[in-house]
């Protein structure tokens, strides 16, 4: 029984951690799947809307979900601001000129941040509903884990309905498919760019501020988890919703594992296991070959 226990426990600390890194890296999917840009910054707005919903909650006295809102909004309104001073002059750019643009943009994140909070660790109180355990009949686990795996599931689920079932998400897909015939048609590419890039960085905002408390939140979050965005987009395939989803899960539960029966050395599997699923299948487990 107590073995049960401890899968179950091992398999819902994985799912909670995935569908944190699931709401971060869905909008770098996204946006890297239709605007082609190479943006290695958009860890840095995850931290962003980390630090807005902690210093929202614990200086502002905000709510869970107030904090959350306005760390969506403030992060979008923020992206907005450098997609269109910054990262759109780099469009048309290289892959390289677009890789040292976003890495020097992390370093200013990091270096901004510190000069302006410290470089302390972060402390998210989560609110009384939200602490604790839940009786789940199998187990009992952390509330706020559970909490988290639900979010993830209405996430995915919202998204995937707005790309397959609304206008805006026609177009997002048709411009992924073939940006030149979608503006033949008539579609505003250039808006839709900067729409869809305040909504992916809104994502990584809310995702920071979820996984401010289960990831750990501080000036090095960019680069700390840089990677894992990268393996979740790569994996689950550019603009796949659903397969940033899975990669992002199957990720979450075997960094858990691995953390825990070997905490030296035991991310080289997952390193291992991606290269050899690009090897594979370069465009992703869900991704689209090209034609």
């Amino acid at each position: 029984m107590n073995f049960a226990t401890d899968i179950a426990g091992i398999v819902l600390g994985g799912l909670a951690a995935g569908t944190v890194l699931f709401i971060v890296s869905v909008g770098l999917s996204v946006t890297m799947g239709l605007m082609g840009f190479v943006n290695l910054a958009h860890g840095a707005f995850a931290m962003f809307g980390g630090y807005v919903v902690v210093l929202a909650m614990n200086r502002a006295h905000f709510g869970f979900g107030v904090a959350l809102a306005v760390s969506f909004i403030a992060t979008a309104a923020l992206s907005v601001v450098l997609e269109r001073a910054l990262y759109w002059p780099l469009y048309r750019s290289g892959e390289l000129d677009q890789v040292l643009f976003t890495i020097g943009l992390i370093f200013i994140f990091i270096a901004g941040t510190t000069i302006l909070v410290g470089p302390e660790h972060q402390t998210l109180q989560l609110p009384a509903a939200l602490s604790g355990q839940l009786n789940l009949g199998f187990v009992r686990y952390r509330t706020y884990s559970v909490f988290l795996i639900v979010i993830g599931v209405l996430i995915a689920l919202g998204i995937w309905l707005t790309f397959e079932r609304t206008r805006i998400g026609g177009q997002i897909r048709a411009t992924v498919d073939n940006r030149r015939m979608a503006e033949s048609l008539g579609i505003n590419v250039d808006r839709l760019f900067t729409i869809t890039f305040a909504f992916g960085s809104g994502m990584a905002a809310i995702g920071g501020g979820l996984g401010a408390e289960f990831l750990g939140l501080d000036p090095q979050y960019p680069l700390k988890y840089l990677v894992y965005f990268l393996i979740a987009v790569s994996v689950g395939g550019l603009g796949s919703v659903i397969g940033v989803y899975y990669a992002a899960l199957i990720l979450g539960v075997l960094d858990f594992v691995l953390t825990l029966y070997l905490p030296k050395g035991g991310t080289i599997f997952i390193y291992v296991l991606t290269i050899l699923i690009l090897l594979a299948r370069p465009q992703g487990l869900f991704g689209r070959k090209e034609l």
